[in-house]
C-alpha cells in the first residue's frame, strides 16, 4: 500500500476544509550541501485523486523508493499540478543550529512560501516545527501521505539538482553522484583536496579532517 488522502481529508475535516499542507526534508545525512524542504498543497483534497491528475496521483510514492529517473520525470508534471516552495538551511545555519533545527527552519521557509494560505499541516517525522497552525506528525509519512510525498519527491530532485551543480564547481568528490553522502569517493576527495564551504564543518568527519589542517 502506497499514499493516501486519509490525512490530508483528516486534517481538512479538523480545519473546516481548508486547504492542508504537506512538508518534507531532504538531506539531514550528507557532509555537504545545504537541507531542503518541500511544502505542498493539494488542489482538493476531498477529490478521489487529491485534485491531481490520476496518473501523477498513482506514481506518488515516498521518493526514496522510487529511481532517480522516475523522480525526475514526475518532477514537472507534480510542480504544474501541486501549490508549492521549497526552504533552504544554508551549511552555515546547520552549523551554527544543529541538523535537526535547520530542517525545522528550512520547513517552516518552505510553508512561508507558499502562494497561498492553507489552514493545517502533516509533517513528516516525529518533531514539531512549529508552523504556527494545526500540526500532524507523521513518522514516515512519505509513504502515508500524499501531499507529504509530493514534498518529498520534489525537495529531493531540487536538492540533487543543487548537488549535480555543486559537483561540477567542486569537482573530486563526487557531490554530481553521492549528493553530498559520505561515500568512499568523497572521503577520498576530502583526503587529498580537503574541506570546502559548502561542508557541514560541525559534522565529525569534516571536522576531524579540519583538525587536520587540509581545507580549501
Amino acid at each position: 500500500m502506497g499514499p493516501d488522502l486519509t490525512f490530508e481529508r483528516a486534517m481538512a475535516a479538523r480545519c473546516n476544509g481548508g486547504p492542508v499542507a504537506g512538508l518534507d526534508e531532504v538531506g539531514r545525512g550528507p557532509w555537504a550541501g545545504p537541507v531542503v524542504a518541500c511544502a505542498v498543497a493539494l488542489p482538493d483534497p476531498l477529490d478521489d485523486f487529491g485534485g491531481l491528475p490520476q496518473a501523477v496521483f498513482e506514481a506518488l510514492d515516498d521518493s526514496k523508493k522510487l529511481t532517480e529517473a522516475r523522480r525526475e520525470a514526475l518532477f514537472d508534471p507534480l510542480s504544474q499540478a501541486v501549490s508549492h516552495a521549497f526552504g533552504e538551511a544554508s551549511v552555515q545555519e546547520i552549523d551554527d543550529l544543529n541538523i535537526l533545527q535547520a530542517s525545522l527552519l528550512a520547513m517552516r521557509r518552505a510553508l512561508e512560501g507558499l502562494p497561498g494560505p492553507v489552514c493545517g499541516a502533516l509533517v513528516d517525522g516525529n518533531r514539531d516545527p512549529n508552523l504556527g497552525m494545526p500540526t500532524e506528525l507523521i513518522v514516515k509519512g512519505d509513504g502515508r501521505s500524499i501531499a507529504i510525498a509530493a514534498a518529498s519527491i520534489l525537495a529531493k530532485v531540487r536538492r540533487d539538482r543543487m548537488m549535480q551543480a555543486l559537483g561540477m564547481a567542486f569537482p573530486g568528490y563526487g557531490w554530481e553522484r553521492n549528493m553530498g553522502y559520505g561515500t568512499k569517493e568523497h572521503q577520498a576527495g576530502l583526503a587529498t583536496l580537503g574541506v570546502t564551504e559548502h561542508h557541514r564543518k560541525s559534522f565529525a568527519p569534516i571536522k576531524a579532517r579540519l583538525q587536520i589542517g587540509l581545507n580549501i
